[in-house]
């Protein structure tokens, strides 16, 4: 977790406890703004704070820039620790129930004496809460699916934050006088995207001398220990395990680097077992057991069970995507403008962009009318004319419960892209989401079916959807499949990709971005299109601007001067 964030989680956390206190609104208040404020910078906040001007950030008060230096130099805020302790253990967990706040939490702690999710769901399952004023069976029954799903849940890192930790965990590992090498490992090296624990192989010169330098940075506890190498846990930040695989024998790298990336099950269906190699290097191995493919991220028992033509290396990278498609400015709900999106999406090395803001059924987001988007229209065009650049306006347009697009087939002949997406009417049964979708993608103006499923990791399930007549509807309409590159969505599923790589589907990568920064999601998405063994040419976006127009052309004719 960055330092930004890890600043706002305990600013949020200190108003949270300081609502179910009975402190003053004002007081509350002030540290769940200051939380969001500090999430939303956009400058380097460590620099912020040693130069001095994060104190004249509108909202940052002396109290939360007392613990905001506190924290900066000490990793730690005696402020925060002390008002932890003023509340039992495991009342914080419970303000990531979606559906009770601090006092809906503070009546539950003194009517049934709740104060962790164990005692919530024990609760639940008894009809202790539908009895309380307040909540009812039906909120009783949200409320406990939504503990199920936070036990489910903790200690699991969405893929981005993993790498985070990851990468700052590898460096300081690397500082030890005792490291000669270390290499990320396990579910993390896989791009899974959700990891359970952040795994290395560590080569070391002295194990004992290892040891002694872990201590310092963190307690720790020995799981196994053999002649060959070590295993050493500890929980590092906010409950992340973390497991180090340590040895001093360089000969058994490579046999510790293929065991501990696994997966287990592919590991077993290649018999891995009963080969007992001895390898120096993890080719030698794939080589032996006449495995095909080198990449760690394909060593999944799906990628065995593709078909021949299937089970190949992505040639996948972030320099072959030369269309940046479906970002947002602050003409919907995003923070840039416009210019600011291309620029910067230009300096990342795309050379053609689709701008894709919200439609006009996303009133919550400021979604555009048909006269707003005739008034981007003309900037759009202007913007292409001074800069020399192939800028297409698309939107995305939501999919309305009959199946329809916001807009008149009429009206989205104006456009040169449109993306076709599900954003509100979750709870539809199966056959009617499926038929939803099915006609919205049927649209011959639809050119991508976004964030196919539905689905935010860790935080909501995906919509009941029959998806492989979806993913076929697709082939048969020649709609892009989006592989939604935001790091809480990777939608669609690597695991769906394979299926519909094999009913010759298309696809774009997308950011689905809202900010410049969140350009750099892309590569995340191309993470999972690697899982999936996709190659650039049946990405959308890999293609050139003229291909990218023919691509747009290849069903209604679009007029790009």
């Amino acid at each position: 977790m960055s330092m930004k964030k890890e600043i706002a989680k305990i600013l949020d956390e200190m108003s949270n406890i300081f609502e179910f206190n009975g402190e003053n609104q004002f007081k509350v208040n002030a540290f769940r703004n200051g939380s969001r404020t500090i999430s939303r910078l956009e400058n380097d906040i460590e620099d912020m704070i040693q130069d001095g001007s994060i104190k004249n950030v509108k909202g940052i008060g002396k109290g939360i820039l007392s613990v905001i230096d506190e924290y900066f130099e000490k990793n730690v805020s005696n402020d925060y620790e002390q008002l932890k302790s003023t509340i039992p253990d495991g009342i914080l967990d419970m303000f990531d129930v979606r559906g009770i706040g601090a006092k809906k939490i503070r009546l539950l702690h003194d009517e049934l004496g709740i104060t962790n999710l164990d005692q919530l769901e024990k609760a639940c399952r008894k009809n202790k809460l539908a009895e309380l004023k307040g909540f009812g069976s039906s909120t009783q029954e949200k409320i406990l699916n939504e503990v199920i799903r936070i036990k489910k849940s903790q200690g699991m890192l969405h893929l981005h934050r993993a790498l985070e930790l990851g990468k700052k965990l590898q460096s300081k590992f690397e500082d030890f006088d005792s490291v000669k090498a270390v290499f990320i490992t396990g579910d993390l090296r896989r791009n899974m995207e959700i990891v359970s624990s952040v795994d290395f192989v560590i080569l070391v010169n002295d194990r004992k001398v290892f040891e002694v330098e872990l201590a310092k940075l963190h307690e720790y506890n020995k799981l196994d220990s053999n002649e060959y190498y070590k295993v050493i846990r500890f929980v590092y930040g906010f409950t992340k395990t973390v497991y180090l695989f340590v040895t001093s024998e360089k000969e058994y790298l490579g046999n510790l680097k293929f065991l501990t990336t696994g997966s287990n099950e592919f590991l077993e269906k290649i018999g891995y077992e009963k080969a007992k190699f001895w390898e120096h290097e993890e080719h030698q191995i794939l080589e032996k057991l006449q495995i095909g493919i080198k990449s760690p991220e394909m060593r999944e028992v799906e990628s065995l069970e593709s078909s021949e033509e299937h089970f190949k290396d992505s040639d996948l990278e972030e320099n072959v995507l030369n269309g940046l498609l479906h970002f947002h400015t602050t003409a919907s709900d995003g923070n840039n403008t416009l210019v600011e999106m291309i620029n910067e999406a230009k300096a990342h090395g795309f050379n053609y962009y689709a701008v894709c803001d919200h439609s006009k059924s996303a009133f919550y987001a400021n979604g555009l009318t048909e006269d707003r988007i005739l008034l981007q229209k003309k900037e759009l065009r202007k913007l292409a004319d001074s800069k020399n650049e192939n800028i297409f306006q698309g939107i995305e347009s939501d999919i309305l419960k009959d199946g329809s697009l916001d807009y008149s087939d009429d009206f989205l002949a104006n456009l040169d892209f449109v993306v076709a997406s599900i954003h509100s009417i979750f709870t539809l049964s199966e056959d009617e989401m499926t038929a939803r979708v099915i006609k919205a993608i049927e649209n011959p103006f639809t050119d991508v079916f976004a964030h196919p499923t539905g689905r935010l990791l860790l935080s909501r399930d995906p919509y009941k959807i029959n998806i492989k007549k979806v993913l076929e509807a697709c082939s048969q309409n020649d709609v892009a499949i989006e592989i939604n590159a935001n790091p809480h969505r990777l939608d669609l599923d690597w695991r769906w990709i394979m299926y519909a790589r094999e009913q010759n589907c298309k696809f774009a990568i997308n950011p689905d971005a809202h900010s410049t920064h969140g350009i750099e999601d892309v590569k995340y998405g191309i993470m999972i299109a690697r899982k999936a063994g996709l190659t650039s040419a049946e990405v959308i976006n890999c293609y050139s601007a003229e291909k990218f127009k023919k691509y747009l052309n290849r069903k209604t004719k679009r007029n790009f001067d």
